[in-house]
């Protein structure tokens, strides 16, 4: 190599070593997380592997960026015989090990779910190309950037689309766009996931027009607000659109059950392990329509579990 560009290369070579000539138990590292590996596991692909990096110390073989890499494939293959490719270090000490570990991702830019969208409708993926078609079906465009006539929940509605299905994706996205009629954040990921719960523990007894009817009345601003009152989440969206709906007419066509929502939440909080939202008072009117002062930018919401 030209000395000119020593300086830029890593003082390392390649080899096959089995996983069981690997060490990974440094205390700078996490801990292995089994759900990880399993699920990893479940989608392996031999072309996503990456070279595991190793520090060659008193002829032991530390890893210091891989310790996943070598549980997945171990756990795939069936054998800690498996090997697997490494980028052996032979220089350094235990400190610069954690030192590497520590700061190996300072200046990488994580992809986003839109770079991944994307990358998987290069890639020809049908579920990318079925949601950009229905999305584009509605003149909006599924984009990076947050403007008119774009979503930017590329998660939430890859979500939507695999907990839910097809239908009620395209529900969701009609029966909002109808509503608010695309103005500035009403297809947020939270408005659009709170859509999709209200669809799917309520079905036909959802009317639509009237959810446009009493809805569209309301600005995102104050949906915002009262969600944020009723609690946390996109739980709090959805009461808050069960309050707008049912205002005015208590025993009537657009009269539905909390109870029902609440039991909807703690079917999926057993299915995802997470605690199911406590039942708050009975959803109340409220005369008050004035636009809450909280900015957009200021709130903070969780989310849903991830599936």
């Amino acid at each position: 190599m030209n000395n000119q560009y020593s300086e830029y290369v890593p003082n390392v070579h390649f080899e096959l070593i089995p996983i069981k000539n690997l060490v990974s138990n440094q205390t700078y590292q996490r801990n292995i997380s089994t759900k990880q590996v399993e699920q990893a596991a479940q989608e392996f692909d031999v072309n996503q592997i990456n070279p595991v990096k190793v520090s060659r110390r008193d002829g032991i073989n530390y890893v210091f960026n891989g310790q996943h890499t070598i549980e997945i494939v171990a756990e795939v293959s069936g054998s800690r015989d498996t090997p697997v490719w490494c980028m052996i270090y032979d220089d350094l000490v235990y400190e610069h090990e954690a030192d590497i570990f520590a700061n190996q991702s300072k200046f990488v830019r994580p992809l986003t779910p839109y770079d991944i969208f994307v990358a998987n409708l290069e890639a020809g993926n049908q579920e990318q190309i079925m949601i950009k078609e229905l999305v584009e079906s509605f003149g909006l465009v599924i984009s990076g950037k947050d403007a008119p006539g774009n979503i930017c929940a590329v998660a939430s509605i890859q979500e939507i689309l695999r907990r839910y299905g097809y239908a009620t994706l395209d529900h969701t996205l009609r029966l909002c766009i109808a509503t608010w009629e695309g103005v500035a954040h009403s297809l947020s990921s939270c408005i659009l996931k709170a859509i999709s719960i209200l669809i799917t523990v309520y079905g036909d007894d959802l009317d639509d027009e009237i959810f446009k009817e009493k809805l569209g009345c309301i600005s995102i601003r104050e949906l915002l607000r009262t969600a944020k009152e009723r609690r946390s989440g996109v739980i709090g969206y959805a009461e808050a659109m069960l309050t707008f709906y049912t205002k005015g007419n208590r025993g009537g066509k657009n009269c539905l059950s909390l109870e029902k929502l609440y039991a909807f939440q703690a079917a999926q909080a057993k299915r995802y392990k997470k605690a199911p939202p406590q039942p708050k008072d009975p959803i109340v009117e409220d005369d008050k329509s004035e636009d809450s002062e909280d900015t957009i930018g200021q709130l903070s919401f969780s989310d849903m579990p991830q599936s």
